[in-house]
């Protein structure tokens, strides 16, 4: 399989560490932010241990823009 670049936006909810994928509904959290990291990599693992996995195609730009929306 050929290695693939993923991104991933991490943030602090009260005392854990979420990181969520860029482009692909998979997120993780942990109580530092590098073991977010780390339990989001695993999760990657497993998730594309099935081979019907299709990642998406569409380009993720190289520096997001994280926005806040208030309602």
């Amino acid at each position: 399989m050929a290695k693939r670049k993923l991104s991933a936006l991490v943030w602090q909810e009260e005392k854990l560490f979420v990181a969520k994928l860029i482009g692909i509904e998979l997120a993780s959290q942990g109580r530092t932010e590098k073991e977010a990291l780390n339990n989001l990599k695993e999760a990657v693992e497993l998730l594309l241990e099935d081979e019907n996995v299709k990642l998406p195609t569409v380009g993720v730009p190289k520096n997001p823009e994280l926005r806040l929306i208030y309602a």
